[in-house]
């Protein structure tokens, strides 16, 4: 790269962060309005996450785009290169999460057709904690911060127990009461998508320390933890 070349890609390599950083608000705005509309037994805020799925989609098409135009048009190296495929994949994981909150909104509309069962306080703390996950993840990949992007794939467990204890939960309910079966599956499968948002926030944690690092920590629970001093 020669000349305004450097300048140039790094300003689009800010721009895809600034892409990234709106999509994961707005995946953050759309996981967050359909646990309202759950919550809220509303329909009209269901049909508004499905609705605005779309936007969701369309970015990351334009990001895929905009990476992939950088790599092959400027042959990026070492952190550079890794910045590029990590925002790949994060917005690819994005979308994922868009789709989640989707089926979220359409188990609250089947829900709002079918006899009440009070959403356990364990999906409402769920859902803080996925959202949590995901915007902390987007920060530390921006700040480039490894250890940002450990403690939140720490906090996985967390979700995992709350989900395994939903599970636990409903399955009492249903037992006791058969007419709740179908409430119960929909809260099971809310449960089972906010775990999987989690799961994607974990993605993202795991891109921010090879991003900085260069070390896949995958499938590496013990690399989770802070490196020594």
């Amino acid at each position: 790269m020669s000349g305004d070349a450097p300048r140039h890609f790094h300003e689009e390599l800010a721009q895809v962060k600034v892409r990234l950083l709106t999509m994961s608000g707005e995946a953050e705005a759309a996981l967050e309005l359909a646990v309202e509309a759950l919550l809220e037994r509303d329909h009209a805020k269901a049909k508004a996450v499905i609705a605005g799925d779309r936007t969701i989609d369309a970015m990351e098409v334009e990001i895929e785009e905009q990476c992939v135009d950088l790599l092959a048009l400027q042959q990026p190296m070492a952190r550079d290169l890794r910045m590029l495929t990590s925002a790949l994949k994060i917005a690819n994981d994005l979308e994922r999460v868009g789709d989640h909150a989707v089926n979220i909104a359409q188990s609250a509309e089947r829900l709002t057709r079918s006899r009440p069962i009070t959403p356990e306080p364990e999906i409402v703390e769920m859902a803080r904690l996925a959202r949590g996950m995901l915007s902390d993840a987007l920060e530390a990949f921006i700040r480039g911060d490894a250890v940002a992007g450990r403690e939140v794939c720490r906090r996985d467990d967390k979700v995992d127990a709350l989900h395994r204890s939903v599970f636990r939960i409903l399955l009492t309910h249903m037992m006791e009461d058969p007419h709740v079966i179908s409430s119960g599956m929909e809260l099971f499968l809310v449960s089972r998508n906010l775990e999987r948002v989690a799961d994607l926030a974990t993605n993202i944690g795991e891109d921010v320390v090879f991003l900085v690092e260069g070390k896949s920590i995958k499938h590496h629970a013990e690399d989770r933890g802070d490196p020594p001093l």
